[in-house]
C-alpha cells in the first residue's frame, strides 16, 4: 500500500469528485503497467492506494516519484513530503503522517514572518512541500528553489479546494481563458494557476475570486 502526500479534505460531491479525479491521474500513470489498485483515504484525509499485480513495484514508485509518499517513519537527513497544515511566528507545521515543524529560520525562503512568506510565495494550505527530516527539519533545497522560480516567472494564483479540471472550468468562466498559460497541479485540491506575461495575478485572483469558494493567493514577480 502506497499513502499519497496530499489530501482530501473536502465533503459530499465535491469528494466523490476529487477521488474520481484522483483515479483517472493514478491510472494515467501506473496504466500501462500489469497491475490494479484500489483507492482509499486514511482518517487523516490522506489517500491510500492499495496495488497488486507483477508490477506493483514499478507502480509503487512511479506514485512515489509523482506524489510523494507518507511513511510510517522517518530517517535524519532524508527528504519527505508533507502539507501545510498551519503556520505562526515560529514557523510552518506541516502534516507528514505526524506534526513536522520548521522554524522560522530554517525555511530558507528570505526576509519576513512566516505568514508574510506563506503569502508571497502563495502557500494556500494543504499545499504539499518537501522537507529534510532532522533537529530541526528544513524546507528542502528542491523546494525553496522551485517556490524562488515562482516568483521569478510571470505570475500566479495558487488555489485550494479544487481539482485541476474545477479551476480550469472557473477561469473559463470568468473570461480569462486567453490570460493563462495553464493550471499547474501542486496536489489533488491544489492547484497553480500560471499567468501569461500580460496578465495581473492579483487582478485574476480578483476576478475568478466570486467563482471559487477557496483560498487564493497571488504570486507576483
Amino acid at each position: 500500500m502506497v499513502v499519497l502526500a496530499t489530501k482530501v479534505y473536502v465533503g459530499g460531491d465535491a469528494r466523490e469528485r476529487a477521488l474520481d479525479g484522483l483515479r483517472s491521474l493514478i491510472r494515467n500513470t501506473v496504466g500501462d503497467l500489469d497491475v490494479e489498485f484500489d483507492i482509499g483515504v486514511r482518517h487523516d484525509g490522506f489517500p491510500s492506494v492499495t496495488l497488486s499485480g507483477p508490477d506493483e513495484e514499478v507502480a509503487r514508485n512511479a506514485l512515489r516519484e509523482e506524489w510523494g509518499v507518507i511513511t510510517p517513519q522517518f530517517q535524519a537527513g532524508e527528504t519527505y513530503t508533507g502539507t501545510l497544515e498551519s503556520w505562526d511566528e515560529d514557523g510552518f507545521v506541516l502534516d507528514a503522517g505526524e506534526e513536522v515543524r520548521i522554524p522560522a529560520d530554517e525555511l530558507g525562503l528570505g526576509p519576513g514572518t512566516p505568514e508574510q512568506v506563506r503569502k508571497r510565495f502563495g502557500l494556500v494550505q494543504h499545499v504539499p512541500l518537501r522537507f529534510v527530516y532532522g533537529e530541526p527539519c528544513s524546507l528542502a533545497e528542491a523546494e525553496r528553489d522551485r517556490l524562488f522560480e515562482w516568483t521569478r516567472g510571470t505570475g500566479r494564483v495558487n488555489v485550494n479546494s479544487a481539482t485541476r479540471g474545477e479551476t480550469r472550468a472557473t477561469v473559463n468562466r470568468a473570461g480569462h481563458a486567453h490570460d493563462i498559460v495553464t493550471v499547474e497541479r501542486l496536489g489533488l485540491l491544489e492547484q497553480s494557476i500560471i499567468c501569461r506575461e500580460d496578465t495581473d495575478a492579483p487582478g485574476l485572483l480578483s476576478s475568478i475570486g466570486e467563482y471559487l469558494p477557496a483560498e487564493l493567493l497571488a504570486v507576483v514577480p
